[in-house]
């Protein structure tokens, strides 16, 4: 199985300070189609995954 870079990743971390800055823009948009990031929240327990969903308002 393929490790995922996302609890890392750079762009991620722009968003979090910034959210409505171009960058955070563009890394929100990203994730609703990003194959990545989807299977790295699959990868992830449910608790995880809520602390996930609420911090970026994620409808799944």
């Amino acid at each position: 199985m393929a490790t995922h870079n996302c609890e890392n990743c750079s762009i991620r971390a722009k968003y979090d300070v910034n959210p409505k800055s171009f960058i955070g823009r563009f890394w929100r948009w990203h994730i609703r189609f990003c194959p990545g990031w989807k299977g790295y929240i699959n990868s992830l327990n449910e608790e995880q995954k809520k602390v996930l969903r609420d911090k970026y308002q994620l409808k799944k």
